[in-house]
């Protein structure tokens, strides 16, 4: 199954490509309205975009750190621990136009298990928004449902998280309310 190219988020005021076996997390469960939720169809990966309040308080790598950190307070995990922050490419990016910085964070954060989380954070000062962009990777252990009737579907790999954030496309910004 190919890449979902163009799928329409934020009621079509974004788009960005989603891996194979993407299946979008509202048609299953409540939302909140500034998130856009997906789980693969197999393994326990999920993707998470958020539209958040832009932190000025703090700047560049900083940044990536703040939200990482609180998205652990929110899953109360009982630790969490930046691996790597590494600045994007600006020019690599659809939203490069609109977008002052951004950052990929690696990291784990302990819930029940250790998780590894990417997060991408794309600045938007303009809009006053930090647009998070999260890849939870579960430990290959919590993956019991790689049965072989369901090897057609692989597990989400790090480039087909980099391929949603670059393709990340903003089409009306009247998602962000009066400018």
């Amino acid at each position: 199954m190919e890449p979902t190219r163009d799928y329409p988020l934020f009621g079509g005021a974004f788009s960005a490509t989603l891996p194979p076996g993407a299946i979008d997390v509202s048609d299953l469960r409540p939302v909140p309205d500034n998130q856009e939720v997906f789980c693969h169809r197999v393994t326990d990966q999920s993707l998470i975009i958020e539209l958040l309040e832009l932190q000025a308080h703090v700047q560049g790598e900083e940044a990536a750190r703040y939200h990482f950190e609180d998205v652990g307070g929110v899953q109360e995990a009982r630790a969490v621990q930046v691996e790597t922050v590494q600045p994007l490419v600006l020019e690599n990016l659809a939203l490069r136009g609109c977008c002052q910085e951004a950052w990929l964070l690696s990291g784990q954060q302990q819930v029940a298990k250790y998780v590894t989380l990417h997060q991408a954070l794309l600045r938007l000062p303009q809009y006053q928004t930090d647009l998070l962009l999260t890849f939870n990777q579960p430990p290959p252990e919590n993956r019991s449902s790689l049965v072989p009737e369901n090897l057609s579907i692989l597990p989400w790999s790090l480039g087909d998280f980099e391929q949603l954030v670059t393709s990340l496309t903003l089409h009306d910004p009247n998602i962000f309310g009066p400018q």
